[in-house]
């Protein structure tokens, strides 16, 4: 039983993976132990959202993965 972490735009290069397996279930404490400190501070900033499931989470601290989701980790957009 898995859940796939998505790390996208600069998350990606800070991480070096695209994707990470991880056990589930997975809540924002799981999420935050499994993406280690220097993610961890990133997923702090308010700009950063979560999405589960297809998912934008209004209130990332509610993150609940089950089985099979993917929990993908959006980084501040900006552009013009």
């Amino acid at each position: 039983m898995a859940v796939t972490i998505l790390f996208l735009g600069p998350l990606r290069d800070k991480a070096g993976e695209d994707s990470r397996a991880v056990a589930a279930p997975l809540d924002w404490t799981g999420l935050i132990e499994a993406v280690g400190s220097e993610i961890a501070r990133e997923l702090a900033d308010d700009r950063v959202n979560i999405a589960c499931g297809g998912k934008v989470l209004s209130d990332k601290t509610t993150l609940n993965a089950l089985d099979g989701d993917e929990v993908a980790l959006l980084p501040p957009v900006s552009g013009g």
